[in-house]
């Protein structure tokens, strides 16, 4: 399984807007909040793996 890292660059609503880390990239990934940890802010960093996003 792959690990991916990912910052939370804005938040609207029911969805998070995240941003790639570990890879040069300016993408920004649309996920819902519901599949996100519930204490989740702007600058928060996260680690996705295993189908799970966990804030490090």
């Amino acid at each position: 399984m792959e690990t991916w890292y990912y910052e939370v660059v804005s938040i609207d609503g029911d969805y998070a807007n995240l941003k790639r880390t570990d890879t040069e990239s300016e993408e920004l990934k649309l996920v819902a909040r519901a599949l996100l940890p519930p204490e989740i802010t702007e600058g928060s960093r996260l680690k996705y793996e295993m189908m799970s996003y966990s804030i490090i």
